[in-house]
């Protein structure tokens, strides 16, 4: 199997593209069942910096251009133009990194570890990541907690949400007596309040579709829930907006906001804009009054802050490689395995076929002790005869070499292919033992 990602990213795609790729939980799933047909597995890691396809395929080559046309499809063909691609170990070491946090807009954000992972659960529900992602992706997750434990990446890191509030700071000289309004109560939300509370945001409120949740999220910040119905009345008071919603299309316009300018008598509103697809239309920005960012604006506000924690950067970036390296190897050790319990299960079989043909041509003349000599000369011949193998397909090296002796090993003594399969249903645990826990 060749495991092949290929995407694109706040590095290498404009946020009109990646508007255009990212797509509902639902859409998602329809997307997984038509890319993942039985042997091929498939991953679709979406967030607002990113959309990755992982494929895990006996064909890579076929399973990469299926995604492709799939990507073009929904992005349009301009979406070609900003395509990554990594292959085998490579994106393995992608995938690590992804999880680890080391390919964020915000470099050590905690987010994305929770976004891989509802990922990872929601191409198991589609039963489009089984067997071979399964392992990947616990690995990948083994690696991100060992990088947060084991570096001060994290403690260094800002997510999007603070960066976005320490702007906001910054602009008005601190948030003290400044009127915030939160629009939508998910994840981003939810965080942007809590940064907000804590950088002393006094008149905080809270609007969201579903009113609950508004009013849960103000409880907890000591803000004020209010109907979404009253966004735009809200928008005249406020100093700071803060909104990042699913909505596809723009909440704010340039008509719509531009309408607020007269009551507020020419007061400055700074709007950040934390949603892909956006809720803030580029147009918005032209108000002379209006100070509006999205998150392509807030990379570069918290590039700033990337020299510092470079130095934690490379420390991840070590243990990356060590995780990888420790997954290639048991991966490799895992495909032997089969080919190994297959071709020991041979030789006995033949061993044992030999000694009881012995045993019978020498009749009744042999004592006990003789009877199970003969029987011990078959079974150190058989250990004696795979001790080598055994050690070689043990000891695997670069990606790949175990697979290679294994294949090697199956053409030369005629193993079946449904004979390894069997094998190596008795020789791995189930798939799912290896699955990471909830977040």
């Amino acid at each position: 199997m060749e495991l092949v990602c290929i995407g694109l990213s706040h590095r290498t795609a404009p946020l009109v593209v990646r508007e255009r790729l990212a797509l509902s939980d639902t859409r998602q799933v329809e997307v997984l069942q038509r890319l993942a047909q039985a042997p091929v597995e498939v991953l679709w890691v979406s967030t607002c910096n990113r959309v990755e396809v992982y494929l895990s395929a006996p064909d890579g080559q076929m399973a990469r251009a299926r995604a492709v046309a799939e990507l073009e499809s929904l992005g349009g063909v301009e979406a070609l133009d900003h395509l990554y691609e990594h292959r085998g170990e490579a994106a393995l070491i992608h995938l690590f990194r992804v999880a680890s946090s080391l390919d964020s807009m915000v470099l050590g954000e905690a987010q994305i570890l929770g976004q891989v992972k509802d990922a990872f659960e929601r191409g198991q529900g589609a039963g489009a990541v089984r067997g071979e992602l399964t392992r990947a992706c616990a690995a990948a997750f083994g690696c991100a907690k060992r990088v947060r434990t084991e570096t001060a990446i994290g403690r260094a890191a800002t997510s999007m949400a603070s960066a976005a509030v320490q702007l906001a700071s910054k602009v008005f000289d601190g948030l003290k007596g400044k009127t915030v309004l939160v629009v939508g109560a998910g994840e981003m939300g939810e965080l942007a309040a809590r940064h907000l509370q804590q950088a002393g945001a006094t008149k905080l409120f809270i609007t969201n579709r579903t009113l609950s949740r508004a009013e849960a999220l103000a409880a907890e910040v000591g803000g004020a829930a209010r109907p979404f119905e009253e966004l735009f009345s809200l928008l005249t008071a406020a100093d700071v907006v803060v909104c990042s919603t699913a909505s596809p299309v723009p909440l704010f316009t340039k008509e719509n906001v531009g309408a607020v300018g007269k009551a507020r008598k020419g007061r400055p509103l700074f709007m950040v804009d934390l949603a892909v697809p956006r809720d803030i239309d580029p147009g918005v920005g032209t108000l002379d009054w209006v100070h509006a960012y999205d998150v392509d604006d807030i990379q570069k506000f918290v590039a700033d802050n990337a020299a510092a924690r470079a130095e934690e950067a490379h420390k991840a970036g070590v243990l990356v490689a060590q995780e990888v390296a420790r997954f290639v190897k048991e991966r490799a050790l895992r495909e032997g395995m089969p080919v190994l319990a297959r071709l020991r299960q041979r030789a006995e079989t033949i061993a044992r076929a030999e000694v009881e043909r012995t045993l019978a041509a020498l009749g009744d003349g042999l004592t006990e002790k003789q009877r199970k000599s003969i029987e011990a000369m078959g079974r150190a011949i058989v250990n004696k005869l795979l001790h080598e193998p055994t050690s070689r397909l043990r000891a695997v090296g670069p990606e790949g070499e175990g697979n290679r002796l294994a294949g090697a090993a199956a053409e030369l003594f005629g193993l079946l292919e449904s004979e390894l399969e069997a094998a190596e249903q008795s020789t791995m645990a189930p798939a799912a033992q290896a699955a990471p826990g909830a977040k």
